[in-house]
């Protein structure tokens, strides 16, 4: 199942968006001409990642509770606390507009 959330214009880079996609919360992440997927809940603790940082540079988005910063390409913590991934989704841009796909994938 894919969602088309919206154009990608509208999306400013490095910053996160909180989408529903198949009844599952994702943060959708813009880093200039790519974008990016990850479910909305660190895997530490029950918080929207989509409320956390977007490190460009590194593609990554930190959790605002205790600083855990995930890969937005694989869903993996870098730092500490979080030790477990997060599910990534697939995420391609359309004829202009943000697809993304309910299973996962990188984007």
């Amino acid at each position: 199942m894919s969602t088309n959330i919206g154009k990608f214009a509208d999306l400013q880079s490095g910053i996160a968006h909180r989408v529903m996609v198949g009844g599952i919360a994702v943060a959708v992440v813009r880093i200039d001409d790519e974008v990016f997927a990850i479910a909305d809940k660190c895997s530490h603790a029950d918080v929207s990642l989509s409320d956390g940082m977007v490190w460009c540079e590194s593609k990554q988005i930190e959790c605002i509770k205790h600083g855990s910063a995930f890969s937005l390409e694989s869903g993996v913590p870098d730092t500490l606390p979080a030790t477990q991934p997060v599910q990534v989704f697939r995420a391609e841009v359309v004829n202009g507009d943000v697809v993304v796909s309910s299973q996962e994938g990188n984007s």
